[in-house]
């Protein structure tokens, strides 16, 4: 009697969870893994969509959080679910490969069981195949990609723009681009992606004359029907990263001006209108509500991998808004049926990027080869070896950031530790060895310098206040979309359903409550002032981790959290 797909990834499921690890590769194939891909063709208008991949070139590990707090109206509405409460509002069955591709569930067992995700080798041979049932289909990249990786970093961008082109991205925008200085962006947008990429963001204007800096959308016709592209960079670039680094831009969210781009490219002839968005999906989800004739919004920057489309009615009608994860391990797949100029039927997929289950495209593997070679020696020095499973992803602490926190303050004999709320950073599973490769996933930045500062209590709580209304404020328009700032060495009680001033409380260090008026020694790293100086974050933590050798479980510094218990966005 033979077992279909399903049972056989069930029975897998089942053998994880008991501590029997099955080699991926073998377990995924077993289960018609060639099958796993097979999306119908429908309609004649279609898009990929991949985002935030942080520049991870090759398959990873990538933990999805277990908080993810929504509060107000946003309380049990994607993107703030975790683990059992989202596989029950999508209708994914538990002890699925896509049920370990979208929770943290079970994550080092199942992650044994079904290999890394992403990688660009494996990602390029899912756009060929997805390509090949849909002529004309359209690639977009929605930002977040030249930063994240030593190699990234150690060649300003350069290996992922050449990535990108091979990939056969079409049209992109972008965040985290902008920390590499707006002189190396316009040199890249101007010189590399010339006639072959479409950089586009209508919110990012010269200061002095409010001139366009890039193109606000590109028209694409895709089987006769026009289409349009509008780019939404990140609005809060120079708040969230240095000013510096882009003096003459200014951003924002600007939906005045997202309403007439969506209507001069309509009156241009667009019959489908999509916006390539790294707003953040709350962000998103309330552009939504007050834009009219958007289509749909492909996002990113929250790295909220969300199966299934939310469905926005607006003055005008209807927005659908989807959020593509992150890491490279996810492509979704936007189909439209446009009959008569108009939008008749949908179809939407977000396809987990399983490296077993997808061969290596051989010109990729060949490009990735040569941009890591001259840093390969490097990238392998083994630091340490953790005891522990390492991530970053979580509204508060995660164990590789609480790992750099403890770090901070050995080295730096501080009473505290700051560590900001990334949400990029790829997760190493208990046993495996902490590299240099590994270390940079999760520091590298263009402005990586270490801090010892004197801090008086009021000012540290000042700060934790300000990052938390940012996580928090009910008005998706001010939240910034990280996660809040770690903390290391102070438990504090935190109620995010406050307000400003009023959301964190009874902070304690070495079990004495922090006096407003004392003096404490803080660590920090990533300072967004110009003209820092300090040793950079990762010099920091490998001198560290290279004298431990051996890194046993990290004792998480979560806050005391008030108001929150049965909120589906918590384990």
């Amino acid at each position: 009697m033979s077992m279909n797909r399903r049972e056989f990834l069930q029975l897998l499921a089942a053998a994880a969870a008991t501590g029997f690890a099955l080699d991926g590769r073998q377990a995924l194939a077993s289960a018609d893994g060639a099958g796993f891909y097979d999306v119908p063709k429908f309609g004649n208008v279609s898009l990929m969509h991949f985002t935030d991949c942080h520049a991870q070139l090759l398959p990873i590990y990538f933990r999805e959080p277990d908080v993810n707090l929504g509060i107000g109206s946003s309380y049990g509405q994607a993107p703030h679910l975790v683990g059992e409460h989202l596989l029950k509002q999508f209708g994914i069955r538990p002890g699925t490969s896509e049920a370990h591709a979208f929770t943290y569930l079970d994550f080092s067992a199942a992650a044994k069981t079904y290999g890394k995700v992403g990688g660009f080798s494996h990602l390029s041979t899912l756009v060929k195949k997805i390509r090949a049932s849909r002529p004309g289909a359209l690639l977009l990249d929605g930002g977040d990609t030249w930063q994240g990786s030593a190699t990234s970093l150690w060649s300003n961008g350069q290996d992922m723009v050449d990535a990108c082109k091979l990939l056969g991205v079409d049209v992109m925008t972008g965040h985290w681009e902008f920390t590499l200085g707006a002189e190396r962006v316009k040199q890249i947008v101007d010189n590399d992606f010339k006639g072959k990429l479409d950089f586009v963001a209508q919110n990012i204007k010269t200061n002095d004359f409010g001139d366009q800096v890039f193109q606000p959308y590109t028209m694409k016709e895709i089987n006769g029907v026009p289409v349009a592209i509008i780019g939404q960079a990140f609005p809060y670039t120079p708040i969230a990263n240095p000013r510096w680094m882009v003096p003459d831009w200014s951003f924002g969210i600007q939906d005045d001006n997202m309403q007439k781009t969506v209507d001069e490219a309509r009156a241009k002839g667009a019959q489908v209108v999509v916006v390539l968005s790294h707003n953040g999906m709350d962000v998103d989800l309330k552009m939504a509500s007050r834009v009219t004739g958007i289509d749909a919004i492909m996002g990113g920057h929250t790295h909220d991998g969300i199966p299934a489309p939310s469905i926005v009615k607006n003055a005008k009608g209807q927005t659908l808004v989807t959020n593509a994860g992150s890491n490279g391990k996810f492509l979704g797949v936007l189909d439209f049926d446009v009959k008569n100029g108009k939008i008749t039927d949908y179809r939407y997929k977000l396809l987990p990027v399983f490296s077993n289950l997808l061969a290596a495209d051989p010109a990729m593997t060949a490009l990735i080869s040569k941009h890591r070679a001259p840093y390969e020696a490097k990238l392998s020095e083994k630091l340490a070896v953790t005891e522990d499973l390492l991530y970053r992803r979580g509204n508060f602490n995660g164990t590789f950031d609480q790992l750099i926190l403890d770090a901070l303050m050995d080295v730096k004999g501080a009473d505290a530790a700051f560590s900001p709320g990334f949400r990029w950073g790829t997760t190493l599973l208990p046993g495996e060895a902490i590299t240099m490769d590994r270390l940079m996933d999760q520091t590298a930045i263009t402005y990586p310098s270490t801090s010892l500062t004197e801090m008086s209590g009021e000012t540290i709580k000042t700060i934790m206040e300000d990052v938390c209304d940012n996580l928090f404020n009910a008005d998706p328009y001010y939240q910034q979309g990280g996660d809040m700032v770690r903390v290391g060495g102070i438990q504090y009680t935190c109620d995010p359903s406050q307000k400003i001033g009023k959301r964190i409380s009874n902070m304690m260090l070495k079990g004495k409550p922090v006096s407003p008026n004392k003096t404490y020694k803080v660590a920090g790293w990533a300072p967004v002032a110009e003209g820092a100086t300090g040793e950079p974050v990762w010099d920091v933590v490998a001198t560290w981790l290279r004298d431990k050798k051996v890194v046993t479980p990290r004792k998480l510094n979560t806050p005391k959290l008030i108001g929150m218990k049965g909120n589906p966005g918590i384990a």
